[in-house]
């Protein structure tokens, strides 16, 4: 009775794990949305990923003290690398690319992240399953489909151009993630990254120019950066995380396929986006694509990494 108990209590706690990083790294694309009405894309980005880092290892350093922070040079090498793949590059162009093309096609372009990982795997010598080839096939083909229609009448060349090279960088470093020397502990770690990648975005933003003058930044804005530090960022990651040990990996995964839904729906109710047909289309073909590759993936060497991470997301 009392084991029955406990295992339904832990698997009411996976749903709504799951269900916040469902939701809430699907609403960050709105989020970055109305956060760079008034604020640079990158100086944005940096300050979010700065202020994240200080209240995840303000929060460790209280809860485990120091050693928690305990990494060689090499752990925190590959730690720094990572979090400027994902969140100096990847993040911030992301919030570049949204200046010109819709929520919803970013986050579906940014859904094709599962299909490069396969692809880096075929270039180290790894032969992934057949059906896993198919789901990047698919997949590439829905990538294909919304690029070369521009999404219809919601994005721009700019802005897809950006939003694959943000991708990329995402799926470069998710893969590294797992084959370089990384601090043990996955919070320590993420607060490196958060921190080595707001910098990168701080350094970049004011080498291209972005100054950021509170005084012109909206209310709206404000409010927007709040929520991505701590629902997007702080929350949405710490789910993440939870699941990982708690849940099937296979299970944890969907939220790939899940985040662009979440995120087409949040850009036409709030932002008024205009969902076109190559849209549509191009959309469902992404999703199938990765949806096959990760349900054919039973344990899968590399899943993209969070937003606040995570992540990119993400």
């Amino acid at each position: 009775m009392g084991q029955n108990t406990t295992d339904n209590r832990k698997a009411i706690l996976i749903w709504v794990a799951l269900g916040l990083v469902y939701v809430v790294w699907g609403s960050t694309y709105l989020g970055i949305k109305v956060a760079i009405e008034t604020m640079p894309p990158l100086l944005h980005g940096a300050i979010r990923f700065t202020a994240s880092a200080v209240i995840l290892g303000g929060f460790l350093l209280a809860r485990k003290g120091t050693a928690i922070f305990r990494m060689t040079g090499r752990e925190f090498l590959g730690a720094a690398v990572v979090g400027l793949l994902l969140l100096t590059a990847g993040n911030g162009m992301v919030a570049v690319a949204e200046q010109h093309i819709s929520t919803g096609l970013a986050a579906l372009l940014v859904a094709s992240v599962p299909l490069w990982l396969v692809v880096f795997r075929l270039l180290a010598r790894d032969r992934p399953q057949v059906l896993t080839l198919a789901g990047v096939l698919v997949g590439f083909g829905g990538v294909a489909a919304l690029s070369l229609s521009g999404g219809g009448t919601s994005g721009s060349a700019t802005g897809i151009v950006v939003i694959l090279l943000a991708s990329l960088s995402w799926a470069i470093g998710s893969f590294l993630s797992g084959k370089i020397p990384m601090p043990k502990d996955p919070f320590a770690a993420s607060s490196v990254e958060m921190l080595v990648g707001g910098v990168g975005l701080a350094v970049i933003g004011a080498t291209l120019g972005e100054r950021l003058d509170p005084a012109q930044v909206s209310a709206g804005s404000w409010l927007g950066l709040a929520y991505l530090i701590l629902v997007g960022s702080m929350l949405g990651f710490t789910s993440y995380i939870w699941l990982l040990n708690n849940a099937p990996i296979s299970l944890v995964s969907t939220y790939a396929y899940v985040n662009p839904v979440v995120a087409v729906v949040l850009g036409a109710l709030v932002l008024g986006e205009r969902v076109t047909v190559p849209v549509m289309l191009g959309g469902l073909v992404i999703v199938v694509g990765v949806a096959l590759v990760i349900s054919t993936e039973r344990r899968p060497r590399a899943v993209p990494q969070p937003e606040a991470e995570p992540a990119m997301n993400r």
